[in-house]
């Protein structure tokens, strides 16, 4: 679970970088790459990710194959990790924390 949860916080790096206000390539290389070696994809596909994200510096936009790759990613992975890396809450365990609030400590 470690490891997915690892993938989760590269994943959200990757969103935040593309929809901030510096798009930074490097920055989204680096994501992409480490997400492959997260997820121990074989050198044959890191080799294509390399290959796509060099083409992307080249056209100055990024390739429709790398947010396909990034967003199968997010899709594979448990929701729980997904929770843990963008700091969410279980529902539950937020209800429990209000059920202990009494009316009287308000």
């Amino acid at each position: 679970m470690a490891g997915e949860i690892y993938q989760a916080q590269v994943i959200r790096s990757f969103f935040d970088t593309i929809t901030g206000p510096d798009r930074n390539l490097t920055r989204i290389y680096m994501c992409v790459i480490s997400l492959a070696k997260l997820r121990m994809e074989p050198p044959e596909r890191q080799r294509e990710l390399l290959d796509q994200l060099r083409r992307s510096r080249e056209k100055k936009e990024l390739s429709v194959d790398i947010l396909d790759y990034v967003c199968t990613a997010a899709i594979e992975l448990e929701l729980s990790s997904v929770q843990v890396a963008f700091g969410v809450t279980e529902l539950a365990r937020a209800a429990q924390d209000f059920e202990k609030i009494s009316l009287d400590s308000l």
